[in-house]
């Protein structure tokens, strides 16, 4: 039983009521992940002398991608280091799976980087700040999202050309961030602790109050403002302007090949393929995924839809954009359906109890996010080609914002690091045991520097890496894209 102050002196406040027996036993069950995993065996990053060969990991992560495009995610890839770390969650995936583990298990997003956050609006139209991409969700020890966020910071930070302190206090703010809401978390009421999350109003507050501190400056303030303002005005009815045009009288999505390709055009090879009559039963399966009895979506027809490459990591898995019609021509909405595949964790922590993939993404999301678009679905299609995959499905635009990592200064940096590490904290703390997590941080300062320390030693993990990886690509091990390869 947890102990309980009292005070015989007249006016003083009320003894605080006892905590229950089983929380105080799932913190103590965090401070005992101690004893066989401790936190300052979470860093640094000590390559293995067995090692997997990175560019043999990707090659097999190709084998299951639309080949064609396989060149376009190697030469976004081949960008920058922070680029190939975007688009190696495997390689850092095989790499946390060699190292000791707390054995304390939240669900993971599975691939942590500081780009994975950023701003969209709720069912509710309220702009909040969040975790936006689960592709690789999967229950995990919760240190390995902390473990690729921090290094994220610690990358981002190298191609700004920050200083070592000032990388530094990125990843410090980053994980203290994480421990910190992690504690509260910890301490607050049950309720308080699942529905706590960050809205736009809470940043610029946040944001502000550290310009008047000295911690922050106008610039950084100046570029909150501007992303919020843009994110308000990334929504549907933008995405059908730059996507959409009118075709005899039909609405159609404009093409781009290879990185938007209509479906007409790909499905020219395949007599008697009608894409209206097979999205019609496919939406129809799809609506009983989303919650509720009746839904919006019930109100609209298919139109049109079209293949579109997107992000780095994800190139090459199939993306579609499908357009759907409300009232008439001028109530659209785009959807977006991208394949979901195994996630990278799956190898070394065994498969997801999801059969579905794509419903392994969706149940993921809905945990760890405050809020989630009320279009996340999944679905499962036998393509043209006759393979039957998993796939997920949400608006493709809705008030969808972020933060861009090549613009930001060293203090806007240390600010953005800490509300992801904030943010971080409250996915785990929904998804997996608050209090066991707590108990393993502990109130110290003992697991951010392990975590620092890795960060620092995997960062230069991520540049070898990089190396080699260009030396592939010079070589023709790897095909890249020349239109976007960019020059060494």
């Amino acid at each position: 039983m947890a102990k309980t102050r009292s005070s015989d002196a007249p006016g003083a406040p009320a003894a605080p009521h006892p905590v229950a027996p089983d929380f105080v036993l799932r913190r103590s069950r965090g401070r005992d992940a101690r004893i066989r995993a401790p936190r300052s065996g979470q860093g640094p990053w000590i390559t293995p002398t067995d090692r997997a060969d990175p560019i043999g990991l990707l090659e097999g992560q190709a084998a299951s991608r639309v080949e064609e495009l396989v060149p376009v995610r190697h030469s976004r890839m081949a960008a920058s280091p922070f680029a190939f770390f975007r688009g190696s969650a495997l390689l850092m995936a095989a790499d946390l799976s060699t190292t000791p583990h707390s054995g304390v298990i939240a669900q993971t997003c599975g691939d942590a980087h500081l780009s994975n956050f950023g701003l969209f609006g709720t069912p509710e139209r309220q702009l909040i700040f969040d975790m936006n991409d689960f592709d690789e969700t999967l229950p995990g020890p919760f240190e390995w999202d902390i473990k690729r966020l921090a290094t994220s910071f610690a990358v981002a930070g190298r191609q700004r050309r920050f200083t070592a302190a000032q990388i530094h206090d990125c990843v410090e703010a980053a994980v203290r961030g994480y421990r910190i809401a992690m504690s509260r978390a910890a301490d607050a009421s049950v309720l308080d602790a699942w529905y706590d999350r960050f809205d736009a109003d809470r940043a610029q507050r946040r944001i502000r109050s550290a310009r008047r501190k000295g911690r922050s400056d106008d610039e950084t303030v100046d570029r909150l403002d501007a992303a919020l303002a843009r994110a308000r005005k990334r929504d549907h009815a933008k995405s059908f302007s730059k996507l959409v045009d009118r075709e005899d009288g039909q609405l159609r999505i404009r093409g781009n090949p290879p990185l938007i390709v209509p479906v007409d055009e790909l499905a020219a090879g395949y007599d008697g393929f009608d894409d209206v009559s097979a999205m019609r039963e496919l939406l129809e399966e799809y609506r009983r995924t989303l919650p509720g009895g009746r839904h919006p979506l019930s109100e609209y027809r298919y139109r049109h839809m079209a293949r579109k490459v997107v992000g780095v990591g994800s190139v090459g898995t199939r993306a579609w954009v499908i357009l759907l019609s409300g009232r008439d021509d001028d109530d659209p909405l785009l959807l977006q359906a991208k394949e979901a595949q195994p996630s990278v964790l799956e190898q070394f922590l065994g498969p997801s109890e999801f059969d579905h993939a794509g419903e392994r993404v969706v149940r993921g999301q809905r945990l760890m996010q405050a809020a989630s678009d009320i279009f996340l679905g999944w679905q499962r299609v036998t393509s043209l080609d006759g393979v039957t995959r998993d796939f997920y499905i949400r608006q493709l635009q809705d008030w969808k914002g972020g933060i861009d990592p090549e613009a930001m200064t060293p203090g806007g940096a240390a600010l953005y690091a800490r509300v992801c590490g904030e943010t971080l904290a409250r996915a785990h703390a929904r998804s997996g045991d608050r209090l066991e997590i707590a108990g393993y941080l502990g109130r110290g300062r003992g697991f951010e520097g392990a975590i620092i320390a890795f960060a620092d030693t995997y960062a230069d993990q991520n540049e070898r890496d990089f190396a080699s990886f260009r030396a592939a690509l010079d070589s023709g091990r790897l095909a890249a894209a020349d239109l976007e390869r960019p020059a060494p």
